[in-house]
């Protein structure tokens, strides 16, 4: 399938505006130029992906799913952001190797593959060996993560609703839940069960991240039986408690945090059910702290 940015259909929204030309597509960027908030070391990921030296994230500009809950708003609706070429960005991933960096992690790129694929392939030609992770909300096109394959080792995507209602309450996607099903089964394909390194860092795999939100237990035990039933150890589950209650959240039900029983509840069910490959987080994990500043460093 040819994409194009004249006509932008990267995500799942379709929704074909001339970002080329300077009109903004849904994910809220338009031009050509790749719009970067940050590229530094960060050490917050999955102890495979952070290790001991950080994983090197780049963080970009906008967002195709809109969460009303979202932590990094400023950057997802690309208020921030500073514009590099293409050739700026392969720079960007051999400084964060440079600097000893794991793996190059692109944090929410959806919507600039068509720059980032080619900067990707300069970049190994010039020297890249680390792994690249592919950072993802879940909401993807399989044509589109089709152009990948063999560019990114590690993807790590959310999986945030099973259900059509929370999808569209939160990130306006009604079609979410089997949208990200599908590509989450193209990216487990495409990277096979994981691999790691003797110090017990990721070289392939698939994470699939599922923050907990208040009050929704029962979907995320049906989430847990449905990603257990399909890929039972072929994937490592990240069941993650950090959620962040943001003051300016529309939905009052979601404007608290995760009470401790219920995250507990759901650990100990993951467990019951089955799952042994998996992350849980342990201590005060939900903390606006935790935010990276997206003040354009490294970039």
């Amino acid at each position: 399938m040819n994409f194009s940015l004249e006509h932008c259909c990267l995500c799942p929204r379709q929704c074909g505006r001339n970002r080329a030309a300077g009109e903004k597509g849904v994910c809220g960027v338009a031009g050509t130029q790749v719009l970067l908030g940050r590229a530094a070391l960060h050490f917050w990921e999955e102890p495979c992906i952070s290790g001991t030296r950080g994983s090197g994230a780049v963080f970009f500009a906008g967002c195709p799913l809109h969460c009303v809950y979202c932590q990094n708003e400023e950057l997802s609706r690309a208020r921030v952001g500073r514009a590099v070429t293409q050739q700026r960005l392969t720079e960007i991933f051999l400084e964060l190797q440079a600097q000893g960096a794991h793996n190059i992690n692109l944090v929410t790129p959806t919507h600039y593959l068509l720059q980032l694929i080619p900067a990707l392939r300069a970049a190994k030609e010039q020297g890249l060996t680390v792994p690249v992770v592919y950072n993802t909300g879940g909401y993807e096109r399989p044509e589109a993560l089709a152009l990948l394959r063999g560019l990114v080792d590690v993807y790590l995507p959310d999986f945030k609703y099973p259900d059509r209602e929370g999808a569209l309450r939160y990130s306006a996607a009604p079609d979410y839940p089997q949208v990200a099903a599908e590509a989450i089964r193209c990216m487990a394909e495409q990277t096979g069960p994981p691999v790691f390194d003797a110090q017990g860092l990721l070289l392939r795999g698939t994470i699939i991240r599922h923050l907990v939100l208040p009050d929704r237990t029962a979907e995320t035990m049906r989430l847990l039986d449905e990603l257990h039933d399909t890929y039972g150890d072929g994937v490592i589950l990240s069941l993650m408690s950090q959620y962040t209650p943001m003051p300016a959240c529309p939905c009052e039900e979601l404007r608290r945090p995760v009470p401790p029983e219920q995250y507990e509840r759901l650990v100990r069910y993951a467990r019951r059910i089955g799952i042994s490959r998996a992350y849980v987080q342990q201590g005060e994990a939900a903390s606006a702290g935790f935010i990276p500043a997206f003040d354009g460093t490294g970039v």
